[in-house]
């Protein structure tokens, strides 16, 4: 083709899927909006860039193919770097074009000079300045393959202005990435693990999701009889319904379970650093990279469909386990029915748990629930129920706030006909709640809920346990976020009866603009936290 580096970027792109970018406007990168404009990729411009790459990342989620974040020189990319951050440990393939001064300039002082590589070359599979501009195109595709290639992560490209000069290109062939094929005695090891095991459970993570690896999860733990939790987006890839899914009773892995398999997320701090009581740990990971260096468990690395469909197979003379899973039923049951009195709590000051309750049963099956927050959001994992694969967005274990109003921009511009539904921390809201105006610009109503305690919750409780006083923990009682929506041309309202939440959301789910539900909830409440986090 014949093109600048702005039009070779979209050409390449466009084979894997990639027709929507993020940004903040940048002199640096106009060239690549006016291939955007001679192209099919929608522009959706944010008002903070750690939006615009939070977006582009959940965008990348949401769709399973690249997220596309163009952000301009100097402060610009160090504003995205939480969020580029955020999609390395999340294993998110996200491509950040960054603009760059000019190289033939270089050294004098042009303005927002800054080499971003090296700033950003830790957090990224690939940091490169594209330095030739017949070569654009070239780099750019080797970049996305090298995001979506098991384990997938984010890339990073910056353009010196002088480089967008017309010029002769070729682009190479569309490619489909697949993982490694597993080694057969690694998967003969953990299949015999589980065949012989009485009390086994699989943790679901989130690369079984972005293997698209749902079908051959749900094939293999029925023919397994295997009990299923989740982490991450591993959260849908079965469905909460499903006679082997289980939510509320993770506490007794440590307890009864003899097998715990780890599927398709890290052992760290979520899971114990892997160890779960006395029970026998493996390790199912997307490539070999990503096995722990800090525990010695049996591993199997490669394409995660693959590895499922070879344990169905090696394992179908298993040990009967159906009191076993009977067992976690009735716990499952039992601790169900024991929610319901907080689900349903009318105390006042609000208990963040009654939101809960309300919002559960006006969830549809494929509604996004986002998660942008401490305790609130927490208590989002405890009690919302997730159907289906890409329905659950959360931060991840980098834990970076701000993330929520990023991944809601790209949750209704991926899923138009989903409920979108937000929940944010008061704490939380602080970081990115001006990208509401993100959301009206663009025509993307978003049901919001804040979760108002007036505190840093996840710090101020655990703080004065340990010290018996707290500082720097207090936020401004009751404040009205919602009119910072309404401000920025969306609606809300502010809740303090435990009895106006359902009727509040129900006005939410009906606007078709921005909302934001404001509920002012105990500050006393504690959220029951026993995970260490160190």
């Amino acid at each position: 083709m014949t093109g600048h580096a702005g039009d070779q970027t979209l050409a390449a792109l466009a084979p894997f899927g990639v027709d929507t970018m993020f940004t903040l406007n940048g002199g640096h990168v106009w060239p690549f909006y006016e291939a955007a404009l001679h192209s099919d990729v929608r522009i959706v411009d944010t008002r903070h860039e750690q939006t615009a790459t939070f977006a582009a990342e959940g965008y990348a989620k949401l769709t399973r193919t690249p997220g596309l974040a163009v952000l301009t020189a100097g402060p610009g990319i160090t504003n995205g770097v939480s969020a580029i951050t955020t999609a390395w440990f999340n294993g998110s393939p996200l491509v950040v074009l960054g603009g760059r001064a000019p190289q033939g300039r270089w050294g004098s002082g042009s303005l927002q000079e800054l080499d971003h590589v090296p700033i950003v070359s830790s957090i990224t599979k690939r940091a490169v300045t594209v330095t030739d501009a017949s070569k654009a195109g070239l780099m750019v595709h080797e970049a996305a393959t090298a995001a979506l290639t098991p384990h997938r992560g984010p890339v990073f490209l910056d353009f010196p202005l002088d480089v967008f000069a017309s010029a002769q290109a070729e682009l190479p062939d569309p490619v489909t990435v697949v993982g490694a094929e597993p080694d057969p005695a690694s998967v003969a090891a953990v299949g015999a693990l589980i065949a012989e095991a009485v009390r086994p459970a699989f943790i679901v993570g989130s690369d079984v999701y972005w293997d698209g690896a749902w079908a051959a999860l749900e094939q293999a733990v029925e023919v397994l009889r295997v009990p299923c939790f989740f982490n991450g987006l591993g959260r849908g890839c079965l469905p909460a319904d499903h006679e082997l899914a289980f939510l509320r009773t993770r506490g007794l892995l440590k307890k009864e379970a003899d097998l715990v398999v780890v599927i398709g997320t890290p052992l760290d701090f979520r899971l114990g650093f892997g160890r779960f009581g006395s029970a026998r740990v493996a390790h199912v990971v997307d490539s070999a990279g990503q096995q722990a260096g800090h525990v010695d468990v049996p591993t199997v690395a490669g394409e995660i469909s693959a590895v499922l469909s070879a344990l169905a197979d090696h394992g179908r003379d298993h040990r009967d386990r159906e009191d076993w899973i009977v067992r976690l039923r009735d716990a499952e049951s039992a601790a169900a029915a024991a929610d319901e009195a907080s689900l349903s709590a009318t105390d006042d000051p609000i208990r963040p748990s009654r939101i809960y309750g309300e919002l559960r049963r006006r969830l549809e099956r494929d509604a996004v629930v986002i998660c942008d927050g401490g305790d609130f959001a927490s208590y989002a994992g405890k009690f919302i129920e997730v159907f289906q694969p890409g329905c659950w967005l959360d931060t991840g274990p980098y834990g970076c706030l701000g993330n929520g109003p990023g991944y809601a921009i790209a949750a209704r511009a991926a899923r138009p006909s989903s409920q979108i539904v937000l929940l944010l921390g008061d704490g939380a809201a602080g970081f990115s709640l001006m990208d509401a105006d993100t959301l009206v610009r663009h025509d993307l109503p978003v049901v919001m809920i804040v979760g108002n305690n007036g505190m840093w919750g996840l710090e101020k409780h655990p703080m004065r346990a340990i010290y018996g006083w707290d500082v720097a923990c207090d936020l401004q009682p009751g404040c009205r976020y919602d009119e910072v929506v309404r401000a920025l041309g969306g609606a809300g309202e502010t809740v303090v009866d435990p009895g106006e939440i359902g009727p509040a959301l129900d006005r939410a789910f009906s606007a078709g603009v921005p909302y934001l539900v404001n509920v002012v909830t105990d500050p006393d409440d504690v959220y029951p936290r026993s995970s260490n986090l160190a």
